[in-house]
């Protein structure tokens, strides 16, 4: 199993990043590379999601149950079915600074034991990519908030 982690900082309080991510539906208005985010079921502090997105020209979908920890501000996922063997990790939302650090960890494994040594790591920049990208798309809606420009 192979693992990627990015975080960078956002402008505000952990908890209004953590909120943001917590609204999962909301994440193909202004992540480019997710074409829907829908859910499934609820239960109190999880929930069972689809998921439909592009990476590399192909669409890929996935269902994962994502468990959410209020008091930490996190949210850990992992996929039930979908495209890759494991697709799984974690949000962190921590107070720094004036704002907040956001970490994305991704657990995955492609599942084609013969190819892993080939495909895992172009997987990994391509996974690496768009972690970055959300990160990036979490930060800039979050800046938008804090100027006071409609997102």
């Amino acid at each position: 199993m192979a693992v990627v982690t990015v975080d960078t900082h956002a402008p505000g309080p952990p908890r209004r990043a953590y909120d943001l991510a917590t609204d999962m539906e909301s994440y193909p208005r202004f992540m480019k590379d997710l074409i829907s985010v829908e859910i499934l079921e609820r239960d109190g502090r999880s929930q069972l999601t689809a998921w439909a997105g592009r990476l590399q020209g192909r669409v890929l979908r996935w269902k994962e149950r994502d468990e959410f920890d209020d008091a930490h501000c996190v949210i850990r996922y992992r996929q039930t079915e979908g495209d890759l063997r494991r697709f799984e990790g974690e949000w962190s939302f921590v107070a720094e600074g004036d704002g907040t650090r956001i970490t994305l960890s991704v657990n995955y494994e492609v599942g084609i034991p013969m190819l892993a040594g080939l495909l895992d790591p172009v997987a990994g920049v391509v996974i690496r990519r768009n972690c970055r990208d959300m990160l990036e798309a979490m930060r800039q809606r979050l800046a938008q908030e804090q100027a006071g420009e409609p997102t």
